[in-house]
Order: structure tokens, then C-alpha cells, then sequence
């Protein structure tokens, strides 16, 4: 049974920093792209960062470029979002998602608040 959870999210006033968390099973971690997605209240769902497999190559939304950083741990099954500098438009449910070959498996989301 294929399982994305993610945790970490959580109230943290502006200019603040959370850790996500998405823990995998259920598939061959290591052979996904990893991505978390995030999606605010009355908006679309938007790509916020992703990473290829191996965790050689990362991408950013330029809205969190050198605020964000995406992580995996392939031993651990375990992708991580680091977000510093948090602000109030960073608020929304944060989605992580694996993908690979045309299949695609996505977390039930963490809410992220941030307060100015």
C-alpha cells in the first residue's frame, strides 16, 4: 500500500521557519522524483519545489528561491522541506508528491499558517 505522510506544518508568525516531512512506503522510494506542492485557500495547487531521485538536481518556485530547501533521505524513505523566512502568502496546504514512469502518488497535506 502506497503511503505519503506528511508532517511538520504547523503556526509560525512571519519571518519564522518550519520543517516538513513527507515519510514514504509502499514503492521504490529511491527510484521517484520527489516534489512538494502547496495550495492556498481559493487558489490552484502550485509546484513549490522538487528533486530527481538520486537528489542530484532541485528546482524552486522563484517565490521561495533562497528561502526554501527541498531534501531526501533515500535510507530513510523521507523527503524534507526546510522553509526560512516564512511569509504570510506562504500559508496554504502543503502537498508532497512522488512520481516516476507516468505514475504519480500524492500526501494527504499539512497545513502551514503563517501570521503577520
Amino acid at each position: 500500500q502506497v503511503q505519503l505522510v506528511e508532517s511538520g506544518g504547523g503556526l509560525v508568525q512571519t519571518g519564522g521557519s518550519l520543517r516538513l516531512s513527507c515519510a514514504a512506503s509502499g514503492f521504490t522510494f529511491s527510484s521517484y522524483a520527489m516534489s512538494w506542492y502547496r495550495q492556498a485557500l481559493g487558489k490552484e495547487r502550485e509546484l513549490v519545489a522538487r528533486i530527481t531521485n538520486a537528489g542530484g538536481s532541485t528546482n524552486y518556485a522563484d517565490s521561495v528561491k533562497g528561502r526554501f530547501t527541498i531534501s531526501r533521505d533515500n535510507a530513510k524513505n523521507t523527503v524534507l522541506l526546510q522553509m526560512n523566512s516564512l511569509k504570510p502568502e506562504d500559508t496554504a496546504v502543503y502537498y508532497c508528491k512522488a512520481y516516476w514512469g507516468g505514475r504519480a502518488f500524492w500526501g494527504q497535506g499539512t497545513q502551514v499558517t503563517v501570521s503577520s
